[in-house]
């Protein structure tokens, strides 16, 4: 038996509670892993309140994980027991590099996460964990460099000295974009509804800042940066309009989310007169997560991380994500078995 993090009614995070579960029997492809460290994603807080598509419970939460191997399926050549690993919880991507398939799921609902002692997962999941990082680091990475990553180079295309504008700076996804881009050479321009944040993100690389909270935000924007060559968002909404009067004439912006909604009244004159590019992304390929791992090595990149909590206070986590005040990764100490 083990302990995990259990979602079986919606309702919000007071929903996730404790519990003794049994630990996974393995597969002949899968792999055990005892989990030292998982990290939330807003995924995991939606999950909470049933906005997530093919809801199935009960679960064990969590998509994000770093840890080690206790044991092997009668399959598995190439990893061994002791090996320190991170996962890669996008599942089933697919033969197709350029979209996922019919089969794609993300590990932490419908299949058992990493809010728990032991997690199984198929080898082809897992991943050396870089040298560099700690445990804590380790399990921060996955599903948001992942999808930083795509999104900004596979599906971005970005390129040395083009300027990048990353709205709603703070989150995981968008300190990833954020690191990464600066590394890449890009000079970044983020918004944030928080000048803390903003001034926390500039001490990370970022040239400059806005605070969409002011009147004038975007036309304040346009006069720091001119106009950005490569959008990454996660907003949608109103401001969407706004993106396309920031974005250069040729210019791309790749989305992978909506936090504030649909888009009400696209501007198509704005698309079209400007030859821009809109693009859609999420998660990412199994070649995707290699590149991502292979930046994040090579360039000693280590995530941001906001605060960390014991498995035993999963739900005040869920909370802590849920407010939206956090900056960086939010993660969970797993215990080990007593």
């Amino acid at each position: 038996m083990m302990k995990a993090a259990v979602l079986r009614e919606i309702g919000g995070p007071q929903q996730v509670r404790i519990e003794e579960a049994s630990t996974p029997v393995l597969k002949p492809d899968e792999l055990l892993i005892r989990i030292k460290f998982a990290a939330l994603n807003r995924r995991d807080v939606w999950i909470t309140h049933g906005l997530y598509p093919g809801m199935q419970l009960p679960a064990i939460l969590g998509s994000d994980g770093a840890g080690e191997i206790v044991a092997i399926g009668e399959q598995v050549t190439d990893l061994q027991i002791g090996d320190a690993v991170i996962i890669n919880p996008a599942l089933n991507w697919g033969d197709n590099p350029h979209f996922n398939g019919p089969d794609f799921s993300i590990l932490g609902m419908p299949q058992n996460g990493t809010f728990a002692q032991y997690v199984a997962v198929s080898h082809k999941q897992v991943y050396p964990k870089p040298n560099h990082l700690t445990w804590e680091e380790a399990a921060a990475l996955p599903l948001a460099g992942l999808t930083a990553y795509r999104a900004l180079v596979t599906r971005g295309q970005i390129q040395k000295n083009e300027t990048v504008f990353i709205p709603g700076i703070g989150s995981g996804v968008a300190l990833f974009a954020l690191q990464m881009a600066v590394t890449l050479g890009a000079k970044v321009f983020v918004s944030s509804s928080s000048d803390e944040k903003l001034e926390k993100a500039i001490k990370l690389g970022a040239t400059g800042g806005v605070n969409y909270r002011s009147e004038n935000w975007a036309k304040e924007l346009k006069k720091q940066m001119g106009g950005a060559d490569l959008i990454i968002d996660c907003v949608g909404g109103d401001t969407f309009n706004q993106l396309l009067n920031l974005a250069k004439p040729g210019g791309r912006i790749v989305n992978f989310g909506a936090t504030t909604g649909p888009v009400p009244k696209l501007l198509l004159p704005k698309l079209f007169f400007k030859h821009l590019d809109i693009r859609g992304t999420t998660m990412g390929s199994p070649q995707d997560f290699a590149g991502m791992l292979e930046l994040i090595t090579n360039h000693q990149i280590h995530p941001v991380l906001d605060r960390s909590f014991l498995l035993e206070e999963i739900q005040e986590a869920l909370f802590h994500m849920e407010k939206g005040n956090h900056f960086g990764k939010i993660t969970v100490k797993i215990p080990e078995e007593k």
